[in-house]
């Protein structure tokens, strides 16, 4: 009989443990999860943004980055002494996409964007906040 009992009160402990350890993980997966990666990269674009807007170089200026879904990372750009009547848009898109390009295959502070395998989209529009090109960046071209 006294067998029996232990046996009754090691399933019970065996049970309790095993109610604690599910317990344990639930409350972990719900409230100690780690952010998802959208989230991270909404964050990434919130950091940036406290930047903005910053000038590039002398004909450009960053306005701001936005996190889209499905891993796409834009940058909006305007281009400040340029207007769209004056530019001849596929000569700058051919001009500008290697070069777009390029930074991202080799500049370190891309290294996030290429090990998650991040689309990367440039906006631009000229000083007028007219639409000139986009510019999108996928893996598969800078793998």
């Amino acid at each position: 009989m006294e067998q029996t009992e232990n046996k009754k009160m090691n399933f019970k402990t065996l049970a309790g443990i095993v109610v604690g350890i599910v317990a344990m993980v639930l409350v972990q997966q719900f409230f100690f999860k780690s952010p998802s990666f959208d989230k991270q990269m909404m964050q990434m674009a919130s950091e940036l943004n406290k930047t903005c807007p910053v000038m590039v170089d002398a004909e450009t200026r960053l306005d701001n980055t936005v996190a889209l879904p499905d891993k796409i990372f834009t940058y909006n750009y305007t281009l400040v002494n340029q207007v769209k009547d004056s530019i001849n848009v596929e000569e700058l898109k051919s001009y500008l996409t290697p070069l777009v390009t390029n930074n991202i295959k080799t500049n370190p502070v891309m290294k996030f964007y290429r090990d998650n395998k991040i689309t990367l989209s440039y906006y631009y529009k000229d000083k007028q906040g007219v639409f000139l090109l986009n510019i999108d960046v996928t893996p598969d071209k800078y793998q």
